[in-house]
């Protein structure tokens, strides 16, 4: 557990990816292949079930180091992370054990049965032997809510380098929905011929935004160009007889979606598909927002099949009767692809079609139009480029259409989640609903860390009252808000949800009575 808490810690204190990737060479070269293949779950986002609530965890710590609640909640205030400051408020441990990452692991996934009492006693041991930096660990796998800033590509990149092996190979032998507690890490990086590889899906490629003088760096004659649609990113694969739908985010969500498995039960065996999943009704896609009442369901009815109806939008062929061909030039993927679609109609099999221009110029007056097919924005993808891992530069970019703006108030303040800060940089906004400001969207980037600090300093000075983490905040800070989508929603007080919603400038000139009202945000809407 040491090697592995010292891991977190460094993870948390760098931004630089080379820092990153050399404390990820160093744990998989000291750590034992168990806790390896722990770790590489964890930062696969692996889903480790709760053990008890944040709640029992508060109180046993409170009983542990003799603090009431008021002082509990003063501290929580000032450190903003609950399993952080639990970590920080228990007393000194009496002991000490040299027990790894996955001995822990093992011991809190044997709780699921027992009792209370049980689960206290064994919790409390824990608290006895760990220092601070394990303790906070082990509180994030018992509440279940760990998470790390990583990308799963800086985990591929430095298993390939400890193992020596090919960066393409780890990424595809990682994907799928693997279990840690039924295989070991021999048989997840080396699998020989087993039979669940042919059920995985291939790394997708991802791709970049494009820079502003793009236009004079790009020849129009070497690129094609698609709509960048708003659905959910997967593969669809048929092999061995069997069919399965892909996540970008590595979920298998056959369950979700019973019309593409109709449809992928009809394509013939090794074929391999990448594209999106739309809601879509009389050869239109819908919004976003449509399809995803159909994802966050344990059990989809008819109803909700009716209500959000689902295509497949292809757009492109990764494997065809069994062959990579990831390595052919995207246009003769393509060529094969439209051979596909035409050879195996079906209702919900829907072709990415590519947008005709000549000019850059012809082109941007396409992407000021996206919004009217409910797309994003445009695709740029290079006609001769192979099919890689993750973002590979030169190959595909993404040309998004100009955001939508809305100057809001600040009203809520949280400090950020990371362990390495004590600022206020968690925000909440709102907008005139007549004479209040009502909250309408959250958002935690855009600032310098000059502005953070200065922020920081207003909500200190500047608070109303606390709850908890959260302080509210007196009103006299404007910010424009820029975001990418927005929809009907009981979210927020407003009723209204932003789509990635970013703070894009920071109005000192502004008076709160200039930032815009709730009829401003339900006019975008429509």
């Amino acid at each position: 557990m040491k090697i592995f808490a010292e891991l977190i810690a460094r993870l948390d204190q760098s931004n630089k990816t080379s820092e990153k990737l050399d404390a990820l060479a160093v744990f998989f070269k000291e750590a034992s292949p168990e806790d390896s293949l722990w770790a590489v779950a964890l930062f696969s986002n692996w889903k480790f079930k709760r053990q008890v609530s944040t709640q029992q965890l508060r109180r046993w710590c409170q009983e542990k180091a003799g603090i009431p609640d008021w002082l509990f909640e003063e501290c929580y205030a000032a450190v903003g992370d609950l399993v952080e400051c639990i970590a920080l408020l228990l007393p000194p441990p009496t002991g000490t054990n040299s027990h790894p990452l996955s001995y822990w692991i093992i011991v809190l996934q044997a709780m699921d049965q027992q009792e209370e009492k049980t689960k206290k006693i064994a919790i409390l041991t824990a608290w006895e032997q760990l220092g601070l930096a394990e303790r906070f660990v082990y509180n994030k796998l018992v509440t279940g809510g760990f998470r790390v800033g990583i990308s799963q590509n800086l985990v591929t990149q430095a298993l390939a380098k400890r193992l020596e092996l090919p960066k393409a190979l780890i990424a595809h032998r990682l994907m799928g929905n693997w279990d840690p507690n039924q295989i070991s890490l021999q048989d997840l990086l080396h699998p020989g011929d087993s039979k669940e590889e042919y059920a995985k899906p291939f790394p997708f490629l991802l791709a970049d935004p494009v820079e502003l003088d793009f236009q004079k760096v790009f020849k129009e004659s070497d690129w094609i160009a698609e709509w960048k649609w708003d659905g959910i990113r997967v593969q669809l694969i048929r092999r061995g007889n069997q069919s399965f739908i892909w996540s970008l985010e590595e979920e298998l969500v056959n369950d979700k979606f019973p019309e593409i498995i109709a449809l992928l039960d009809k394509l013939p065996d090794g074929t391999v598909l990448d594209g999106e999943l739309l809601a879509f009704r009389d050869g239109n896609p819908l919004p976003l927002s449509i399809l995803q009442t159909r994802t966050g369901r344990k059990s989809l009815t008819k109803k909700q099949q009716l209500d959000a109806p689902v295509s497949f939008m292809a757009f492109d062929l990764l494997e065809s009767e069994g062959k990579d061909l990831r390595k052919l030039p995207l246009v003769q993927r393509k060529a094969l692809l439209n051979t596909l679609h035409d050879t195996y109609a079906h209702p919900s099999f829907e072709l990415s079609k590519s947008i005709p221009f000549t000019t850059w110029e012809a082109l941007g007056l396409y992407r000021s139009q996206a919004r009217e097919q409910s797309a994003e924005g445009l695709i740029l993808k290079k006609k001769d480029s192979t099919y890689e891992i993750g973002k590979e530069m030169g190959s595909w970019y993404t040309w998004k259409i100009d955001p939508l703006t809305i100057d809001g108030v600040l009203i809520y303040a949280q400090k950020g989640q990371s362990t390495s800060t004590d600022l206020f940089s968690e925000f909440t906004f709102g907008v005139w609903d007549g004479e209040l400001l009502t909250s309408f969207t959250k958002a935690s980037s855009g600032l310098t860390n000059a502005e953070i600090r200065e922020v920081d300093a207003y909500v200190k000075k500047n608070t109303l009252e606390k709850f908890g983490p959260v302080r509210t905040v007196v009103p006299g800070l404007v910010f424009e808000i820029t975001f990418e989508g927005i929809q009907a929603s009981p979210r927020h007080k407003s009723g209204i949800a932003l789509r990635f919603p970013r703070i894009s400038r920071w109005w000192k000139d502004k008076t709160i009575a200039e930032a815009n009202n709730l009829a401003d945000l339900q006019a975008l809407l429509r």
